[in-house]
Formats: C-alpha cells, sequence, structure tokens
C-alpha cells in the first residue's frame, strides 16, 4: 500500500467527549470516526487493526478444532422467550418489530441460537464433542455508551459455545479453550493476566477472565505476586483473620458524634483507627406469591470493617440472600428507628438477621452507630453486648496486603481491562430450550455447554491504553495496521530518493512485509508526526542525504532516536526484528 492511495486522516486535537486514552488516540490516528452514541466507523487504518486481531483469533481457533459459522444479528424473539431472557434481560437488549408486528431482538449474544441449530443437526453422541463458533457484529443498548470502543453499543465479538455429553467432557473442552485463549493473548504481545471469575447464578468454578494490565482499567485484578493465584475482585477470597477474638477492655459507652455519618468522620473525631469501627449496610429480601406481589419482606443487618467494602457479588451468594436488595428509608426507620448514618446492632426496634463479615467476627472494642441521630457506641463486644451473629461470612472486597487464598504469600492489586472470558455453562440452555441427544444407552441427554467470548473491536483499545507516549500509539508486531513504513522524503525533489524507496517497498512485500510506502510529499516533520501517532511500530527514512552516504534510518516506534544502517542491510534487518 501507498499513502498517496490510502485514507489517512489524523486529527491535531481529540474531541472534547473523548474521555479515555484510546479513544483519544484512535479519534487522532483516523482509525475510527462517531457516528452516534457508542456507534463508530471502523476507518481503514482501525479496521487493519481489527482484522489483524480477527486473523489471529481465527487461526487459534481452528486450531483447537472449533468450526466456524455465521449467526445472524437480528434474530426471532421467540427463541429468546424459550429461555426467558426475551423478558428478563433490562433495556441492553434491543426489540425491535417487522412489518408483520413480528417481534425480533438485535443480538447482544448468541446463546439462543447456537443452541437451536445445536438441538437440531446434533443427534447422537457419536458427534459429540464440537465446537461452533463466529466473529460478529454485536449490539448491547449501554445506558451511557462511553470510552470510544471500550464501551461502544455496536461491536464486534468472537463468541464460541462447545457442546459436550457429559461434564468430563465438557471441563476438557472448556481447558482446550483456556489454552487457545492463552496462545492467542500470547500472539498479540500485550501484558495480560487470566483471573479466575465469578460464574454468576450458574455455578461452578470454571470461568476465567482475560485482562490486558491497564492503568486506565476499570476492573480491579487482585493476585499474588509469589504464585500463580489470580482472580478478579469479585471472586478473591478474603480469608477468616488467623488471630482469635480479643477479650473485652473497654466498657461500652455511647459518645456524641454530631454530623459525623461515616466510619471515616467517626475514626478521626474519636481519634482512633478506622479499622476500629464497625460498618452497618441494611439490606432486604422479598418472598412473592405466584402473582410476584410482595407477601413477607425479610430484612438484614451486614456489619463490615470500617475501612472495607462490600462485594454485592460474594452477599449475594449467601443463603438467603440470593435476590437482596438494599432496603428502603421507610425500612430502615422502622426497624431502627433512626435514619441512615447512625445505624448500628444494638437497641433495635423490630428483630432483624445479622451477618457478620469474618474480621468483625474476631473483633473486640468496637465502635457502631446507636441508632440515635448524631450518637455512635463504642467499646461493644460480642457476647457481653450483643448475641453472636446469626451468620458470619466473607462480605468484602480484599485489599491489598490480605494473605492469599493459596497461603503462598500476601495479595496486590492492579487494574485490567477485560477483553475476554471463558465460561462453563452447563445445561442452563440446553434444558430451557430441550437440546438432547442419545447416549451410548439410546437415552436421551442434555447437552453440555460452554461459551467462550473476546472482544474483538475492544481489543485494540485495550492495547492502546497499554501501549502509548506522548506522541501516540505503539501497536505491538502483531496488531499494528503496517508493520513498517518507508518514510520517502521529498520524492518528487529527489529521484534518488523515489528509486530507493520503491525498491525497498517492492523487496519488503515480496518477502511478506505488510508495508506502507509514504510517498505523499509531505514536510518530514508533519510525516515523521503522523506515523508516531498512528503508532506503526518500524520506520524507515529515506532521504538524499543519507543515500549519497550509502545509508537509510531506521527507528523502533519506541526508540527516541534514529539508527544508521546500511542500503544494502535494511531489509534483512527489518525481516530480523520482524520474526524476533
Amino acid at each position: 500500500m501507498k499513502a498517496s492511495q490510502f485514507l489517512i486522516s489524523t486529527l491535531k486535537e481529540a474531541p472534547t467527549d473523548a474521555e479515555v486514552v484510546s479513544h483519544k488516540l484512535m479519534m487522532r490516528a483516523g482509525m475510527i470516526k462517531k457516528l452516534g452514541a457508542g456507534i463508530y466507523n471502523y476507518m481503514p487504518m482501525g479496521l487493519r487493526v481489527i482484522r489483524k486481531v480477527e486473523a489471529i483469533v481465527r487461526e487459534e481457533m481452528n486450531r483447537a478444532g472449533a468450526v466456524e459459522l455465521t449467526m445472524p444479528v437480528v434474530q426471532p424473539a421467540e427463541l429468546w422467550q424459550e429461555t426467558g431472557r426475551f423478558d428478563k434481560m433490562g433495556p441492553e437488549l434491543l426489540r425491535i418489530k417487522d412489518r408483520h408486528d413480528r417481534d425480533y431482538v438485535v443480538q447482544p449474544t448468541s446463546e439462543e441460537v447456537v443452541t437451536d441449530i445445536a438441538r437440531q443437526e446434533i443427534k447422537s453422541y457419536k458427534q459429540l464433542p464440537k465446537n461452533l463458533y463466529q466473529i460478529q457484529t454485536k449490539f448491547r443498548d449501554e445506558r451511557r455508551p462511553r470510552f470510544g470502543l471500550m464501551r461502544g453499543r455496536e461491536f464486534i465479538m468472537k463468541d464460541a459455545y462447545s457442546f459436550d455429553r457429559d461434564q468430563d467432557s465438557a471441563k476438557a473442552s472448556y481447558q482446550v479453550m483456556a489454552k487457545a485463549y492463552r496462545r492467542i493473548f500470547d500472539r498479540f504481545g500485550l501484558t495480560y493476566r487470566a483471573v479466575a471469575a465469578d460464574s454468576g447464578a450458574i455455578g461452578g468454578d470454571l470461568s476465567e477472565e482475560f485482562q490486558v494490565i491497564a492503568a486506565t482499567g476499570e476492573d480491579a485484578i487482585v493476585y499474588c505476586p509469589t504464585s500463580d493465584y489470580a482472580a478478579n475482585m469479585e471472586k478473591a477470597e478474603a480469608l477468616a483473620p488467623v488471630a482469635p477474638r480479643a477479650s473485652a477492655q473497654a466498657a461500652m459507652e455511647k459518645v456524641a458524634t454530631p454530623g459525623k455519618s461515616t466510619c471515616e468522620d467517626v475514626a478521626a473525631l474519636l481519634g482512633v483507627a478506622l479499622n476500629t469501627t464497625v460498618k452497618s449496610l441494611v439490606l432486604a429480601t422479598d418472598e412473592k406469591d405466584e402473582h410476584g406481589a410482595v407477601k413477607k419482606t425479610q430484612v438484614w443487618l451486614l456489619l463490615l470493617r470500617g475501612d472495607h467494602d462490600m462485594n454485592e457479588v460474594k452477599v449475594g451468594k449467601l443463603p438467603g440472600l440470593a435476590e437482596f436488595r438494599f432496603a428502603t428509608v421507610g425500612e430502615i426507620e422502622e426497624h431502627f428507628g433512626c435514619k441512615p448514618g447512625y445505624l448500628g446492632p444494638i437497641g433495635l426496634k423490630q428483630p432483624l438477621k445479622i451477618v457478620a463479615d469474618r474480621d468483625v467476627a474476631v473483633m473486640a472494642d468496637w465502635i457502631c452507630g446507636a441508632n440515635e441521630e448524631g450518637f455512635h457506641i463504642q467499646g461493644v463486644n460480642w457476647g457481653r453486648d450483643l448475641p453472636e451473629p446469626d451468620m458470619v461470612a466473607d462480605l468484602r472486597n480484599v485489599v491489598e496486603g490480605d494473605a492469599s487464598p493459596d497461603g503462598k504469600g500476601v495479595l496486590a492489586i492492579e487494574r485490567g481491562i477485560e477483553v475476554g472470558h471463558v465460561f462453563y455453562l452447563g445445561t442452563k440452555y440446553s434444558k430451557a430450550m430441550n437440546a438432547t441427544f442419545l447416549d451410548v444407552n439410546g437415552k436421551p441427554q442434555f447437552m453440555e455447554m460452554g461459551c467462550y467470548g473476546i472482544g474483538i473491536t475492544r481489543l485494540p483499545a485495550a492495547a492502546v491504553e497499554q501501549n502509548h507516549d506522548d506522541k501516540g500509539i505503539i501497536w505491538p508486531d502483531a496488531l499494528a495496521p503496517f508493520a513498517v513504513v518507508l518514510c520517502a522524503i521529498n520524492p518528487d525533489r529527489f529521484p534518488d530518493v523515489k528509486a530507493a524507496a520503491d525498491k525497498l517497498y517492492e523487496e519488503l512485500l515480496a518477502a511478506g512485509v505488510d508495508v506502507i510506502l509514504d510517498d505523499r510529499n509531505e514536510r518530514p516533520g508533519a510525516m515523521f508526526a503522523d506515523w508516531e501517532l498512528i503508532g506503526v511500530p518500524h520506520r524507515v527514512n529515506i532521504g538524499d542525504r543519507g543515500l549519497k552516504e550509502g545509508v537509510v534510518e531506521y527507528q523502533h516506534r519506541r526508540e527516541s532516536a534514529a539508527t544508521s544502517v546500511a542500503v544494502a542491510d535494511i531489509a534483512a534487518l527489518l525481516l530480523g526484528k520482524l520474526k524476533a
């Protein structure tokens, strides 16, 4: 490709609505252009990156034995009604009607359609296992699309679905995909972690997220620097303290804390450590009749240390709390006789269930709300001042320095961007859609399923978040729109420059190098600035002065200065670097 034929549309400034680095740089580099809220044109330069991602994914999926197909973007609602997701999914699911008033959805994922294919095509255990995948456009009607390709409404995803005869086979298929994903992300040349993830309502332990490490990442990744342990924040366990509960030393006393409604403010007022305070979180669960009307409500009080935060996923897995909600102000006043800000487990107006975090369960002489505005209680102790809690559980997010669950060190936390997820589904969809096969005994069995996704268009944005400087993007070789750019300086004025550039260009093309020749006759400074912004990793500057000395200049995008290389050696140098 020659730059004079290509569409290069760089910008000096990013649009005002661009928030994160990847959004700003991809817009400035002319890789994407906004069409609507969360909807982007993939411009030629950006599309080349996306195609690089797709090619690597496709190669490794095929290598792992998966079979490619394509499922429609617009899907009949009947399939989604079979699984209940047509009604259960929120407004993120875009529902439309055709001219005959029939319901359709614009797919955010394809579990229903692929399960429908499987139940029609797979009849016998002899046809299993199977793994079907697609690289297809998706749509999720995000309430607040933001961050460019990081959280757009329309996006491209690779989604794969495995079908097996039993759990053991399904777990084997899962491991095949987990290994394939590691090969894929290794080839991208990005720093990433595969972390254990929560499996949601389905349960089980087979779920991993693939997170590209980036300071701007929305997800917190928990890991142990001295072992292989890694998990997302939802999954990471906070171990129970090893030391037993200390004996009570202080008398219980109500103290005035006017206007101090947070643990931080109370600790500062009383001159104590934040970890001696206990915060109260009030939840409720509703028991409903067959018509969906609430017939009974249970109120819960969760107690966490003042310097800890509640983990909603962990709480939702506790007995009785699967469908919890936060209590209303009315429910809180009914049980505590006080508005939020000064709540505690002592002097309750109505009985409720108390759940203490593991750390709170071993605390002594702690501080909590007095259920009276402007007052707290200090010197509180279990057993002496209030009964032991109804339940003790891991309720909190882990923090740096917590013991690693594998017992091999302490935990650290870094930020990441989720770009892939492998997940064991079990029979959730096959049961809902009656997708069965005949086993070796001729009896029908539900297929065991797994699903495996990679955000094709999110991945380039994640790569930019990890690889950039003040000049622009720095693409890894595997993802760059072009591997090499040849910058011909004033080729119209210097025939020798044009001839040398054309010769090197043809030589690299013949060797299979993804190269672009910048023959636009731009000023050198403007030309270099464009390619630094776009982020092509290898650049060769070809100028008349250098050619007179028999050299050209080579510079990697991460290097601060160019190196002179003999004209006769430059092709071999580039080929060597690209193979490294």
